[in-house]
């Protein structure tokens, strides 16, 4: 878990690092990996929610959205690689606060 947490920091961070597209690129990778990660547990937790609750609509909605985030890729240009790179990092602490059970599977990652 700390992994994902030092990797969103990054990410939410982006003040502190230098803005080459190479370094964006390489936090990108590792928030998609992350989420990529925590994904099936997001999907199961939404299973378990009560079927036509607003709950598990607002769930399943989150999650689908993190998906597609997940596949845009860095786009043009270094701002919207930053950009992309600070809502996957959003998007990374959004499914590391609701699935604290993953922890074995985070460190293994």
């Amino acid at each position: 878990m700390a992994t994902v947490q030092r990797t969103i920091d990054q990410g939410r961070g982006l003040r502190d690092l230098p803005l080459t597209m190479e370094s964006l690129a390489d936090l990108e990778r590792l928030l998609r990996g992350h989420i990529t990660l925590l994904l099936p547990h997001a999907h199961a937790a939404a299973e378990r929610l009560p079927h036509g609750s607003a709950a598990r609509h607002l769930h399943i909605s989150r999650t689908e959205a993190i998906e597609r985030q997940a596949e845009q890729g860095l786009g043009e240009g270094t701002l919207s690689a930053h950009v992309q790179v600070a809502q996957l990092a959003r998007d990374c602490q959004w499914l590391l606060e609701r699935h604290q059970g993953t922890e074995a599977l985070v460190r293994s990652g």
